[in-house]
């Protein structure tokens, strides 16, 4: 499993009979792959941006510009997450019946609308109202995570996954950080009134989601192979041709090589034919039949109520939905609250210092959510087990709750160990997002986006 640093740019060994890439080539944004994994993060990023842009000025700014109480605050988070649960129990059965990139595309779109009305905003009931509309953005995780996971193959998927929901929460700190910059510059280089400042923010984000959109619907395809996501079968099939014609010159010609049959494709799944012959003489040729096996597994279902109930309601699935609630649920907590936290126990910091505090445990996806897909992918290398990631996510999600006891009985009042703990309990809870996500490709393959919810 050795890496090699030139993989990060140069156009990935591809699996011949999926067309998912091998290798993530994070700095190629002009190869397919790597322009699909730039789009998947980035417009992740963008909506969390936007989606957590109004906690950092809520604490000051405008709690006293539209007369907010801390109860207006809180209720304005609570139903931030609603919108979110919503969209997200839809667009996990809407990637595997219409593609994540299109998914992605509408979400954004769609989220779009209430991040450019944010700055009509006039009482309390308008901000809750806005907010539980910008908490469609945050259903952008699903189409995210099933975009890359149909594009990169099992050896480089956990890492794939884990970078992009990595890069993607980033702009969880990023918001704390830029929210407060934006607001500041407004008001000190452009002479803005507080009033009129903190609405003409918005217009920032909303520029980049619909920019963002705009180029997945241009630039990228539905599936690896290139073709629409209503052709994948028809794909699939093309490419098992090709290497029909090939292995039949090369090896015994009495025997046929391996290939799809699509008389009995039922719901656009495709199943291998049962009663092809096979010539264990030729080794290529048993490795081929178990390349195509996997391949047709993968090969996502149009959903059906009999298979969305089977996926939803399997064991596997509801030991991902536990994790993802207990780490996920965390982080957006503790993003909600956690600027006014540190106004409220370190006042000197003033909003914008509180907001730079905040950023941090964000920005921290960057690296410890890839680092929990990245070890995941490592531990299940040298064991060969699946076991070894389940006790992985075991042991992050047990050390984020013992973070969390010690943060909430200690109260710091020193800066210094506020911030260790932070930075601790971020490695744990994050890590245990990207390993969460190391998990999804090996359960339910064929129902992906349902897998997510």
């Amino acid at each position: 499993m050795a890496f090699a640093i030139a993989t990060l740019w140069r156009t990935p060994e591809i699996n011949s009979v999926s067309s998912k890439a091998r290798s993530v080539p994070v700095f190629n944004p002009f190869n397919i792959y790597g322009r699909v994994f730039l789009l998947s993060w980035f417009g992740f990023f963008i909506a969390f941006w936007s989606w957590y842009a109004f906690p950092p000025l809520l604490t000051v700014t405008i709690k006293h510009d539209i007369g907010l109480s801390q109860a207006d605050i809180a209720n304005s988070n609570i139903l931030g997450l609603v919108a979110t649960l919503l969209v997200r129990l839809g667009a996990g059965s809407a990637c595997d019946r219409f593609g994540a990139r299109r998914t992605f595309a509408v979400i954004l779109l769609v989220g779009a609308i209430p991040t450019a009305l944010a700055g009509t905003v006039q009482t309390p009931g308008g901000l809750i109202a806005v907010r539980f509309f910008l908490g469609i953005l945050g259903g952008t995780f699903i189409p995210c995570q099933v975009w890359t996971t149909g594009f990169f193959d099992k050896n480089v998927v956990g890492t794939a996954n884990a970078l992009t929901a990595g890069f993607g929460n980033g702009g969880s700190g990023v918001t704390y950080f830029l929210m407060p910059a934006i607001f500041d510059s407004l008001v000190q280089h452009q002479g803005l009134t507080d009033h009129v400042a903190w609405r003409v923010t918005f217009v920032i984000p909303f520029i980049l989601i619909t920019t963002t959109a705009i180029l997945m619907i241009l630039t990228c395809p539905d599936t690896p192979t290139g073709g629409s996501w209503s052709s994948r079968c028809r794909d699939m099939q093309r490419q098992i041709d090709m290497r029909d014609t090939f292995f039949t010159t090369v090896g015994d010609r009495n025997n046929h090589a391996p290939s799809l049959d699509l008389g009995n494709i039922s719901n656009d799944t495709v199943k291998l034919n049962s009663s092809r012959a096979r010539d264990d003489s030729y080794g290529v040729q048993s490795h081929e039949d178990d390349l195509l096996a996997a391949a047709s597994w993968e090969l996502v279902e149009t959903p059906t109520y009999q298979g969305t109930a089977r996926a939803v309601f399997s064991l596997p699935t509801a030991f991902l939905v536990g994790a993802y609630f207990a780490t996920f649920g965390t982080e957006l907590a503790v993003n909600s609250f956690l600027g006014a936290y540190y106004h409220k126990n370190f006042d000197g910091l003033g909003q914008t210092g509180s907001g730079n505090w905040a950023a941090m445990f964000g920005l921290l996806n960057v690296v410890f959510r890839p680092a929990g897909g990245i070890i995941s992918d490592i531990l299940y290398w040298l064991t060969g087990s699946l076991w070894a990631k389940k006790a992985w996510v075991f042991f992050l999600g047990l050390m984020t709750g013992a973070f969390l006891l010690v943060i909430g009985l200690l109260d710091p009042k020193s800066l210094s160990v506020m911030v260790g703990l932070m930075c601790g309990l971020a490695f744990f809870q994050q890590a245990a997002n990207g390993a969460c996500f190391s998990l999804v490709p090996h359960v339910h393959p064929t129902s992906n986006g349902e897998s997510l919810l």
